[in-house]
């Protein structure tokens, strides 16, 4: 159950999985989803590069482990979000 905020939704403080239409793979704590896009907190990016390990892998070991938070804001834009799914949802 994440926290609740008014006017935030309802996977505010819930640590969720975006993929995008680059190819990137981004697994932060949900803030707000809106017209902007997905506003992430204490977050990480997966991108695929020969010889790294894939986003399945990545994210398997996110949802055990959790995530090294590179990015204290990310928002990521509304035309490139695919879809959001919780983390804990993968196990």
């Amino acid at each position: 159950m994440g926290t609740f905020h008014h006017g935030k939704g309802d996977l505010h403080g819930i640590t969720v999985v975006v993929r995008t239409t680059t190819g990137r793979t981004w697994v932060g704590r949900c803030d707000t989803l809106d017209a902007a896009g997905a506003h992430l907190l204490d977050a990480d990016l997966h991108e695929s590069a020969s010889g790294t390990e894939g986003a399945d892998d990545w994210l398997r070991r996110a949802a055990r482990l959790g995530v090294w938070p590179r990015h204290p804001h990310v928002l990521v834009p509304a035309a490139e979000v695919l879809d959001v799914r919780r983390l804990g949802d993968l196990r």
